[in-house]
């Protein structure tokens, strides 16, 4: 082997071990970018299930609301019922007490 020939093996051999550091590096990056992407996705993930548990909790109250109001109309109505009966009975016993 000439002097050249050692110097060119002993270059390629420095640019084949940075080559091997690069790859080394960027499988290491690859690798902490795999478990960045996979914590993103069991947040979103849970993120999700919470935003489907609300929306469920927040159809219920919506149902419990609209039974509250249905009852407070009905009990409304039945008041209205109820004083307008009061209304005639007192409408009836005041001629009895003018007599």
């Amino acid at each position: 082997m000439t002097g050249s020939s050692a110097g060119h093996l002993r270059w390629t051999n420095e640019i084949l071990d940075e080559l091997a550091d690069s790859v080394s590096e960027l499988r290491e990056s690859v690798s902490e970018v795999r478990d960045s992407v996979e914590v993103l996705q069991l947040t979103a993930q849970a993120l999700l299930q919470i935003a489907a548990q609300q929306q469920q909790e927040n159809g219920a109250r919506r149902a419990e609301i609209a039974e509250i109001r249905r009852r407070q109309e009905e009990s409304d109505k039945r008041f209205e019922v109820l004083l307008s009966e009061v209304r005639h009975l007192i409408g009836q016993i005041k001629p009895e007490n003018q007599s």
